[in-house]
């Protein structure tokens, strides 16, 4: 079984990308997939086996 999780990225103006880089290595340290980014990054999606 899976589970998801919606993340609205509050990344700030200084340094967008590599805060962006940032919060997606945090979220794969934990597991997480990314499924889905939307347009400007306004949400991203991220999947896991919920049996880990």
């Amino acid at each position: 079984m899976k589970e998801y999780k919606v993340v609205t990225p509050k990344l700030g103006f200084r340094n967008r990308i590599q805060n962006f880089e940032d919060l997606l290595n945090q979220y794969a340290r934990e597991g997480w997939v990314v499924k889905d980014i939307a347009v400007n990054w306004a949400t991203v999606v991220f999947e896991r086996d919920k049996n880990r």
